[in-house]
C-alpha cells in the first residue's frame, strides 16, 4: 500500500528514501488500514517484473520500482523502449533473481536431522545471492514432501512438516552439516562425469565456484579436471584398441 498512497498524494520519486529495515514490502499490505487511493493502472509486465526485483538484494530495488511505477503513469509505453536505463536495470535485475531462483532448485544438498517422529527429517544450508527463500519454497515442497525439512540461508529460512510450509526472514548460521548422502553425491558425480566433455568454462557456468564449498561433489572437481586430459587419452586408445580389425587366419 505504501507505492499506492504514495502515488495516489502525487509525491515524486526523488522526494523518497526508501529503507528496508521494517521488513516491509512496497506494494503489499500493513496492518494498519489506510485511505483507499485513487485507482491506477499499470501494465502486467509490471507487475511481475516488480514481483521479481523486490526480490533482489540491491538497497535501490524498490526506489527502481517506484519510479517505473510513477513513469508509467505519464509514459503508457515505458516498457516497449528497450534501451530506457530504468527498465533495462530492472530487466537485469529480475533475469539475475531467476538465475539465483535456478540455482538455488539445483544446488540445494539435504542431509539427514534426528527425527522426532515416523517422518524422517532433513536440513540443507544454501547461500543464494538475492532474498528468494519465499519465492522457492513451494517448489521444495512439492518435490519433497514426503519428509520434514528445514532450508537454511543467510536471507531467510524456508520449513516445511508435512501440513505447513513456513518461511522467515531471520538470517541464519551454516549448521555445517554431514551424513551418508555426501558420499553417494561424490559417486553419483564421478559417474556422469565425461573427461572427453569437460569445457571448464561451460562447467563452470553451470556450477560456479561460489556453490562449490556446499556441494559434496564439488570436492572432486579440480582433481577430475586435473586428470581429464590423461583419461581422454586412455579412453580414446580403448576405443581404438576395440575397433582393431581381428586378422583373418591364412
Amino acid at each position: 500500500m505504501a507505492a499506492r498512497g504514495l502515488l495516489a498524494d502525487g509525491v515524486p520519486p526523488e522526494a523518497i528514501a526508501w529503507t528496508t529495515e521494517d521488513g516491509g514490502d512496497l506494494f503489499g499490505g500493513s496492518e494498519t488500514p489506510s485511505p483507499a487511493p485513487a485507482a491506477f493502472s499499470v501494465p502486467k509486465a509490471f507487475v511481475d517484473l516488480t514481483q521479481d526485483i523486490i526480490c533482489h538484494s540491491d538497497p535501490a530495488r524498490f526506489a527502481l520500482a517506484y519510479r517505473l511505477l510513477w513513469r508509467l503513469q505519464s509514459e503508457k509505453h515505458l516498457f516497449e523502449i528497450a534501451s530506457d536505463t530504468d527498465v533495462t536495470r530492472a530487466r537485469l535485475m529480475a533475469k539475475s533473481v531467476h538465475r539465483d531462483d535456478h540455482k538455488m532448485r539445483a544446488f540445494v544438498r539435504f542431509k539427514e536431522i534426528g527425527s522426532k517422529g515416523p517422518r524422517r527429517r532433513f536440513m540443507a544450508w544454501f547461500e543464494p545471492d538475492h532474498f528468494i527463500v519465499a519465492r522457492a519454497a513451494p517448489f521444495f515442497q512439492r518435490r519433497f514432501t514426503d519428509m520434514d525439512w528445514i532450508i537454511a540461508t543467510p536471507k531467510g529460512t524456508a520449513a516445511w512438516d508435512g501440513e505447513h510450509l513456513t518461511t522467515r526472514e531471520e538470517l541464519a548460521e551454516n549448521p555445517d552439516l554431514h551424513d551418508d548422502a555426501d558420499s553417494l553425491w561424490r559417486t553419483y558425480y564421478c559417474h556422469i562425469f565425461n573427461p572427453a566433455r569437460l569445457k571448464v568454462r561451460a562447467m563452470q557456468s553451470q556450477m560456479p565456484k561460489k556453490y562449490w564449498k556446499n556441494l559434496p561433489e564439488a570436492e572432486l572437481i579440480p582433481d577430475l579436471i586435473a586428470e581429464a586430459e590423461t583419461r581422454t587419452g586412455q579412453m580414446i586408445a580403448g576405443r581404438n584398441r576395440d575397433q582393431v580389425p581381428a586378422r583373418r587366419p591364412r
